[in-house]
């Protein structure tokens, strides 16, 4: 705290020492209080933090400067605290970084092998020679090993697209498409979707909307595989493609166990929900994490409704193409 009294006569004007003052770097946080009769004004100008004058009781600028050095060390302990959070701000941030590097690695080092894998159980299991008992075994290895694929390359795709790193390669996209790309996906789940009973249907003559065909592949192999994983053999999984309104409405409902409704705000969010499944696996929630953000990536969004014990219908709208978004498509053609 400084106190400076203008009626002093001074070699150098107060107005001129104050601007010298207050650029210090070492005086940043020091007060400074004007007291006097004259050149209160130009002290004001200069960056003085509060004027009194001069006839003003002893006691009024005993509080004033006590007020002062309270909101100074306020104003310090605050600083502190701000600085400290920074300090862990960076080390969260380095440790983010890390994470994503370290979990890059794993999944790309781990998606050829576990791949390699399936393959040759798929081989494995459709051989004739091998006993029926030793054939349930393989078939539950594929189911396994097909689940684990899909946990990696849902948690590299979640990191991918929460970090901005995933761009969507959209194509016009018409009924017959729509429908092959649902097909793929029943190829992406596993043997065990041949145990259900799966009914698809898509609307003729729908409009088209802009999407990328890869990860709306990935939606639906996703929303499958939840389907599958909550339903027993001989379920039903309904999937239905129609127009509602501005929008392109895809549904999947299933005969299931159903979602609890404590879990249910919270299902779309990774690792925030971990089920154990009617097949005594854990659901991490990764996929339909990674369906959420895919979708909200195509400027859509998703939902779900479920009673316990009566199944659950998961639901998502992207909007339909522009006309003039039709119009550019239509010129890259024919260009």
């Amino acid at each position: 705290m400084l106190v400076l009294y203008t009626d002093f006569q001074a070699a150098v004007p107060l107005g001129e020492l104050m601007g010298i003052l207050r650029s210090r770097e070492d005086l940043s946080t020091t007060r400074f209080v004007a007291v006097g009769t004259q050149g209160l004004g130009a002290l004001l100008s200069a960056g003085a933090d509060a004027l009194m004058s001069d006839g003003a009781a002893p006691e009024a600028l005993a509080f004033l400067i006590g007020n002062m050095l309270r909101r100074t060390r306020e104003q310090r302990e605050l600083q502190e605290k701000n600085a400290s959070l920074l300090k862990k701000l960076d080390a969260w941030e380095h440790e983010e970084r890390v994470r994503d590097q370290l979990v890059h690695m794993l999944v790309h080092d781990l998606k050829n092998p576990i791949a390699a894998v399936l393959g040759l159980l798929e081989i494995v299991e459709d051989d004739e020679r091998l006993p029926k008992d030793m054939k349930e075994l393989v078939h539950l290895s594929r189911e396994e090993t097909q689940h684990l694929l899909h946990l990696s390359v849902n948690m590299l795709d979640v990191r991918k697209i929460q970090a901005g790193k995933m761009n969507l390669d959209f194509e016009l996209m018409f009924s017959p498409m729509l429908r092959e790309v649902i097909d793929l996906a029943q190829n992406d789940v596993g043997a065990g979707l041949r145990e259900r009973r799966l009914t698809i249907e898509v609307s003729p003559n729908l409009s088209p909307v802009r999407a990328d065909p890869d990860i709306l592949r990935r939606i639906f192999a996703n929303l499958l595989s939840n389907a599958m994983k909550h339903t027993t053999a001989g379920g039903h999984i309904d999937v239905a493609v129609m127009q509602v309104g501005e929008d392109l409405q895809f549904s999947m409902r299933d005969d299931g166990e159903g979602i609890p409704a404590e879990d249910i705000p919270n299902l779309f969010a990774a690792f925030e929900q971990s089920r154990l499944t009617l097949h005594g696996r854990f659901d991490t929630g990764m996929g339909l994490a990674f369906c959420k953000l895919a979708v909200e990536g195509h400027g859509g969004r998703i939902w779900v409704e479920s009673v316990r014990g009566q199944g659950s219908l998961f639901t998502f709208v992207l909007p339909l193409a522009r006309d003039e978004e039709d119009d550019d498509d239509f010129a890259e053609l024919v260009s």
